[in-house]
C-alpha cells in the first residue's frame, strides 16, 4: 500500500490540462447567465441564451429541464465540457436555489475549484454563504466574480471589505473596474498591466497605471480615479498568492457583467492560469493520484430521461485517476458487479457526444438501467470507495397520495428511479403504509410532482406525514437496533439502500431516544457507501 505507484506520462500530461470548476451564487445573482457566456468565450455555442429574454431567447442552453425552462431557475446540475486555448474545462452548472442544496453539495465533491458570483448591488447573500461553507469544509479554492457592474451597485471596497469579513477570506483584486453603473468603461488588469475596455475584446498592454495610454482610452477625470482606486486597493487589500489561493485562505477577485458579456473572458483566463487541476482524492483505504495509470473515479449524479425519446439513464462519473477508454469494464466496487462502458459520453448540458477516451478531472455519462447508485466507485479493479459524497437528513417528510390504485406499481417504479438520482430521499415504512419522500427544501416537490406527471403519466399529490425529524442509525450492537426497531415499529422505515431509519415526531422525542438508547447513534448525516463510514 505504501509502494509508489509509477505515473503514466499521458495520463499525468492530461490530468494537468484538465480544469473542472463549479459556479456558485445566491438566486438571480447571474449564474446561469455567466454559465451560457462562458461557454460562449469557450466556442461551445454560438448563441447564448438570456434568463431575462422572453419566449424561446429564454431558454438557456444549460437550463433544459422543463419546469427550469417555465421558472427561468436551475435545479439540476448540468455538465459542460469545452476546450480552449489547449485547456479542457469541465463546467457543473449547479443549482442555486437552496432547495436543492443537496444536489449542489455532491456536485462539489466532483469538482477542484468554484467561481464565486456575487451581484454588484447586493454582494453576499444568504445561499452564497451557505455553499461558501460548503466549499471551506473542502478546502476548494475560490474565484469570485462580481457580475453587474454595468448596474448602480455597492462600491468595489465596500464589497471586499465584505467578503474578507462575513467570509473570513482574503480578498485580492486581481482586476480593478474603470467607473461603475451607467459610467462603466472597463477593467484595469492589476497582474498583467492592461486594459480591457466594455463591449470590445481588445486587450490593451500598459506599462502601468501611469502609462499615458491609459489617459488616451479612459476618457476624462476617469483615469485620475482609477490610479487612486487601483494604488489604494494594491495598499489596502491583499496581494494576489497563488498558494494561499490553492489553499482556500485568499480568493482572486474578477470584476464584470455577464448580461455584457464583459469580464467573461478575463475570468476564463483566470480558471486556465490559477485554478488546479485534479489533485489527489481521498478514499477509504489510500489517497488515489490523478496519474496513477489504473482507471478510478465516483458517481456523484444520476439523471433519468434527458432524453425523453429514449427513456435513458445516465450516471455522471468523475474520473479521479487513469484513461477511460469507450468499451472498458470497470467494477462497481459496492456490489462486486462489472459495469460496461460501451459509449461514454460527453455533456453539453442536455445534448452529448460520444468520447472515445476521458481523464482525470474529465466528468462522462455512463449509460444504465439501474444498479448504479449515487456514490457508487468504478474502477479498473481497485477495491476502495472515494470518500465525501454524503446524503443528509431531509428537513421536510411528505405521505404520497395516489387517487389511482391502479397506478401504485408505476408509481413504485417512478419513486425509485426518481430516488437514485438524488431527485428526494425515499423510504418505505416498515408497517406497509404509503412511501414517505424526504426533501431538503419544499421546491423538490414541485419538481417531483411535475416530473411524476410529465415523464411516468403518475399524477401523485402529497400529504403531511406526522413526523418532522429522519435518523440513520448505527450501533456496535446490532441487536440494540432491533430492540429499537420492535418497540417504535410504527416510526420505523427503510430507505432507498434497504438502511432502517426512525422518524420522529419532535427534537425531544429525538433526544430521548438518543438517551434512551445510547449504545445507538442516530446520525443526521451518512456516507452513500456505507454507514460505518
Amino acid at each position: 500500500m505504501d509502494m509508489p505507484i509509477p505515473a503514466d506520462s499521458r495520463v499525468a500530461a492530461e490530468a494537468a490540462r484538465r480544469r473542472s470548476f463549479a459556479i456558485i451564487a445566491h438566486p438571480d445573482a447571474g449564474k446561469t447567465t455567466l454559465t451560457e457566456k462562458l461557454l460562449l468565450k469557450g466556442g461551445a455555442i454560438q448563441l447564448a441564451g438570456q434568463v431575462r429574454a422572453k419566449g424561446n431567447a429564454r431558454r438557456t442552453r444549460s437550463d433544459w429541464m422543463k419546469i427550469e425552462q417555465e421558472r427561468g431557475i436551475s435545479v439540476a446540475t448540468s455538465v459542460m465540457t469545452f476546450e480552449r486555448d489547449g485547456v479542457v474545462f469541465n463546467l457543473l452548472d449547479t443549482p442555486g436555489h437552496e432547495d436543492f442544496s443537496e444536489d449542489t453539495y455532491r456536485t462539489l465533491t466532483a469538482v477542484d475549484a468554484a467561481v464565486m458570483v456575487l451581484d454588484a448591488a447586493k454582494g453576499i447573500e444568504s445561499q452564497t454563504r451557505k455553499l461558501f461553507e460548503v466549499c471551506r469544509m473542502r478546502d476548494i479554492p475560490i474565484i469570485t466574480f462580481v457580475n453587474k457592474m454595468d448596474r448602480e451597485g455597492r462600491d468595489p471596497f465596500d464589497l471586499l471589505d465584505e467578503i474578507e469579513k462575513t467570509l473570513a477570506l482574503d480578498a485580492a483584486p486581481v482586476a480593478w473596474p474603470v467607473g461603475q453603473g451607467a459610467d462603466l468603461r472597463g477593467v484595469y488588469d492589476i497582474l498583467h498591466p492592461s486594459l480591457r475596455l466594455l463591449d470590445s475584446d481588445e486587450v490593451i498592454p500598459l506599462t502601468g497605471l501611469d502609462d499615458p495610454v491609459l489617459e488616451a482610452r479612459v476618457p476624462g477625470d476617469r483615469a485620475a480615479t482609477l490610479r487612486e482606486q487601483a494604488e489604494l486597493a494594491g495598499g489596502a487589500c491583499a496581494e494576489f498568492d497563488l498558494e494561499r489561493f490553492l489553499e482556500g485562505s485568499l480568493t482572486p477577485v474578477y470584476f464584470g457583467s455577464a448580461l455584457r458579456d464583459f469580464g467573461v473572458g478575463h475570468l476564463l483566463e483566470g480558471l486556465a492560469r490559477f485554478a488546479p487541476p485534479p489533485r489527489p482524492r481521498s478514499a477509504d483505504v489510500r489517497a488515489v493520484r490523478p496519474e496513477e495509470p489504473k482507471l478510478s473515479g465516483f458517481v456523484f449524479k444520476i439523471q433519468a430521461n434527458m432524453d425523453p425519446n429514449h427513456r435513458d439513464r445516465v450516471a455522471f462519473l468523475r474520473i479521479c485517476s487513469g484513461r477511460l477508454e469507450k468499451g472498458m469494464r470497470l467494477k462497481q466496487v459496492r456490489t462486486g458487479k462489472q459495469v460496461p462502458v460501451n459509449a461514454p459520453l460527453f455533456f453539453f448540458a442536455k445534448d452529448r457526444q460520444v468520447a472515445e477516451e476521458a481523464w482525470p478531472g474529465d466528468v462522462v455519462g455512463i449509460a444504465t438501467h439501474g444498479g448504479i447508485r449515487i456514490g457508487d466507485t468504478l474502477t479498473e479493479g481497485d477495491a476502495l470507495n472515494f470518500q465525501g459524497v454524503p446524503s443528509f437528513a431531509p428537513e421536510h417528510l411528505r405521505r404520497v397520495r395516489l387517487d389511482d390504485p391502479m397506478l401504485a406499481k408505476k408509481l413504485r417504479k417512478a419513486l425509485d428511479e426518481l430516488a437514485d438520482e438524488g431527485v428526494v430521499q425515499l423510504f418505505r415504512p416498515l408497517d406497509g403504509s404509503q412511501p414517505i419522500v424526504g426533501v431538503v427544501g419544499l421546491l423538490q416537490l414541485d419538481v417531483l410532482q411535475s416530473r411524476l406527471r410529465a415523464e411516468y403519466g403518475v399524477p401523485a399529490s402529497f400529504e403531511a406525514a406526522p413526523w418532522t425529524t429522519m435518523r440513520w442509525m448505527a450501533s456496535e450492537d446490532r441487536s440494540a437496533i432491533e430492540r429499537f426497531a420492535a418497540s417504535n415499529r410504527m416510526d420505523m422505515a427503510e430507505d432507498h439502500d434497504a438502511e432502517q431509519v426512525a422518524f420522529f415526531t419532535s427534537d425531544w422525542r429525538r433526544k430521548r431516544a438518543e438517551e434512551e438508547y445510547p449504545m445507538i447513534r442516530f446520525l443526521p448525516v451518512r456516507e452513500q457507501h456505507g454507514l460505518a463510514a
